[in-house]
């Protein structure tokens, strides 16, 4: 069973940062670490996914230039660097693993996590 432990959320002003964490262990088969959110009233969509082996990351297009995504050197930590945020980056915002490739759709992805709430207030 995977089990994952995620932190960073908060509540910030526009135009502020924030940097969500998530570790995951008892799951040597990861391949693919990704971000998903969800809003109230919306369906969970991709934020953004690396590969555990290198490679390049991706991006929804409405994150791209403004969120980052990486792996610490032990590769079971995936971090999401959240710049420039605005109100419609509300949401709660799930760590995912796969053991296969990377995509940004939600339903091939097995391993969740609890979520963590960013709320961005204007």
């Amino acid at each position: 069973q995977v089990q994952i432990v995620e932190s960073g959320g908060g509540s910030v002003q526009a135009g502020g940062s924030l940097r969500l964490s998530c570790t995951i262990l008892n799951y040597p088969y990861t391949k693919c670490m990704g971000w998903f959110r969800q809003a109230p009233g919306k369906e969970r969509e991709g934020v953004a996914a690396i590969y555990t082996d290198g490679g390049d990351p991706l991006y929804a297009d409405a994150v791209k230039g403004r969120f980052t995504v990486s792996l610490d050197d032990a590769k079971n930590t995936v971090f999401l660097q959240m710049n420039s945020l605005n109100p419609d980056d509300t949401a709660m915002y799930y760590c995912a693993v796969r053991g296969a490739y990377c995509e940004l759709y939600a339903p091939l992805f097995g391993g969740w996590g609890q979520g963590t709430q960013v709320t961005v207030s204007s």
